[in-house]
C-alpha cells in the first residue's frame, strides 16, 4: 500500500494497449558541453533548441507556456539512465546524468508515446481521478532525485483536472484510497513531441 511519500517519477510498465513493454529506448547525445542540473531515471526530458537532450523544467500543467517542452513543443520521453567515459577512462553505465559531465555522453530514453508509465500522486484521490490529466506536483530539478538510487522523487499531482495537462490518469496501481495512490499514466497527445507538430 502507498501510505507514505516515497515518489519515483514515471517508471514504465505496459502500452496503453495492455501488451508488454519490451524496454525498448532510444540514444540521444546531452550537451558534451555539460549540464548544469541532474538528470534521474523517471524525469522528463525534452530536446533544447541546441538539438541536446536536457531536463524539462515545466510541470505540464497546461500545454502551452506550462507544456513539459515549453512553447508547446512536449517532451522528447522519459531518461532511464546515460553512459560516458569518466575522468580516468572509464566507461560508466550510470543510473542517473551527473551535473556537469562533459564529453560525449548518450542518453537512454524512453520515446514511445504508447507506453503506459507508473507513478505516485502527492496526496489522496478518488476513484474520479480516472481518466482525469495530471501533470507534475513541483518543477523537476536537480534536486527532485537520488545521487543514491539515481531516482527521480517526482510526484504527479493528486488535484486532478479536466483541462490540457500533460499526463492522462489511465489506471490504478494501488488502492484508490491510499494516503498516495500510485496510478497508471500517459503522455496526453500534445504534452509529447512525437504526437504534435510543433517544432523547435
Amino acid at each position: 500500500m502507498a501510505s507514505t511519500a516515497s515518489p519515483y517519477g514515471l517508471r514504465a510498465v505496459n502500452r496503453n494497449d495492455g501488451m508488454p513493454y519490451a524496454g525498448a529506448t532510444s540514444q540521444f547525445l546531452i550537451d558534451p558541453a555539460g549540464l548544469a542540473s541532474n538528470i534521474f531515471n523517471g524525469q522528463v526530458v525534452i530536446v533544447n533548441a541546441n538539438g541536446y537532450i536536457a531536463l524539462s523544467t515545466a510541470t505540464g500543467a497546461d500545454l502551452t507556456t506550462n507544456n513539459l517542452g515549453g512553447n508547446t513543443l512536449g517532451a522528447l520521453g522519459v531518461f532511464v539512465g546515460c553512459s560516458y567515459i569518466n575522468a580516468q577512462g572509464q566507461q560508466i553505465y550510470g543510473q542517473y546524468y551527473p551535473s556537469g559531465t562533459t564529453g560525449v555522453v548518450t542518453a537512454y530514453v524512453i520515446t514511445d508515446p504508447s507506453v503506459t508509465f507508473q507513478a505516485q500522486l502527492d496526496g489522496t484521490t478518488t476513484q474520479a481521478a480516472f481518466g482525469a490529466n495530471t501533470f507534475f506536483a513541483a518543477v523537476q530539478s536537480t534536486s527532485t532525485g537520488s545521487t543514491t538510487t539515481g531516482n527521480s522523487t517526482s510526484a504527479l499531482e493528486s488535484t486532478v483536472v479536466t483541462t490540457a495537462a500533460a499526463f492522462k490518469i489511465i489506471g490504478f496501481a494501488s488502492p484508490v484510497g491510499d494516503a498516495f495512490p500510485d496510478v497508471l499514466v500517459k503522455f496526453n497527445p500534445g504534452a509529447h513531441a512525437f504526437t504534435n507538430a510543433v517544432g523547435i
